[in-house]
């Protein structure tokens, strides 16, 4: 059933704070549509409304609930941070807290994504480190069949979107761990490694954290233990439980190659400390006999000892330098020079 297009909306990206709000039906997008048509399209049976938002004032989502009739605790929760992901039910909807991750000039950053659905409304907002969903909307209107499944489809879309973009930061962080591995493998020691490893754990342990909880909302979602879900849609949510499950153990294994690099890069200083201290000592060792010797020919003597002898100056040289040859033939054996 084909909606003529309201007369004048307001243009997406020209409130601030308001990314895009379209109107969707029998798989197709019907329109744009302003914040304040929101409410009477979202009633109308076989209609599904998708606003996005981004870091949107209060004045903003007061609209939007006033719209969609959104409970209050919902746009509370819309309005603080989370540390981890979550899922409450209000009346007949849900409020998703799902956490985003991208590498921003090399150091992992956080963001979050509130989803908000109901009967004929999905409302996200994008907080922080977070990619532009505008390919979960061209990826939902390339797939009409699916499209039909309505705000389901949506929730799903942008919850494999969000899993996906853990991968690419996966990917990311994996190159610079095998960067590590070959530098342990060759024996190298470049500064910063010991800082390097300790930040790319604690990435590591920050991402999993955010990623983590995420299986306990995929799980509710897939029982429809919350909300209504298509049955035909439950594959499709176990599909993202499982790739969340992959994330926690790559990441796992990640971090235990980080520890083994560690444990090998602190292994590594301290075989090149102890060598440069075999070193050290055995030039002291080589250097003691002519040391000594120097030491007694520089006290203030009357007449030196071995002048009773003509030679004897010759060979208390030649002694000094079979001793130090044969220290310095057995210090290379044992290879501390």
């Amino acid at each position: 059933m084909t909606e003529t297009k309201p007369d004048a909306p307001t243009p997406a990206g020209a409130e601030p704070g308001l990314v895009a709000a379209g109107v969707y039906a029998d798989g197709r997008r019907l329109s744009e549509i302003a914040v304040d048509e929101a409410g009477d399209w979202a009633a109308r049976p076989g209609h599904v409304v998708w606003i996005g938002l981004k870091d949107p004032p209060e004045p903003l989502l007061r609209r939007v609930q006033r719209q969609l009739g959104l409970h209050e605790l919902a746009i509370r929760q819309a309005l603080r941070e989370h540390p981890r992901p979550k899922l409450e039910t209000y009346g007949d909807g849900c409020f998703i807290t799902a956490r985003t991750a991208q590498i921003v000039d090399g150091q992992l950053a956080l963001g979050e994504t509130h989803i908000i659905v109901g009967r004929g409304y999905v409302v996200s907002i994008r907080h922080g480190a977070s990619s532009s969903y505008t390919p979960v909307r061209e990826r939902c209107e390339a797939s009409p069949a699916a499209l039909t499944h309505g705000e389901d489809y949506i929730l799903y879309a942008l919850l494999d979107f969000i899993v996906s973009n853990y991968d690419g930061v996966l990917e990311k962080i994996r190159a610079q761990v095998e960067r590590i591995e070959d530098h342990v493998l060759q024996g190298e020691q470049p500064p910063g490694r010991i800082e390097r490893l300790y930040r790319l754990r604690r990435n590591l342990l920050r991402l999993r954290t955010a990623a983590t909880p995420l299986l306990d909302v995929c799980r509710r979602l897939e029982r429809s233990d919350v909300i209504a879900i298509d049955p035909e849609m439950a594959p499709r949510f176990r599909d993202v439980t499982g790739r969340i499950d992959r994330t926690r153990d790559d990441i796992d294994a990640m971090r235990e190659v980080l520890a083994f690099a560690f444990e090998a890069s602190m292994m590594l200083g301290q075989a090149q400390q102890t060598a440069i201290a075999r070193q050290l000592a055995s030039w002291a060792a080589i250097l003691a006999a002519p040391t000594a010797i120097a030491g007694v020919y520089g006290m203030n003597f009357d007449h030196m000892p071995e002048l009773h002898w003509r030679y004897g100056y010759f060979v208390v040289l030649g002694v000094i330098a079979v001793v130090c040859g044969g220290l310095y033939a057995f210090f290379r054996r044992k290879r501390w020079l």
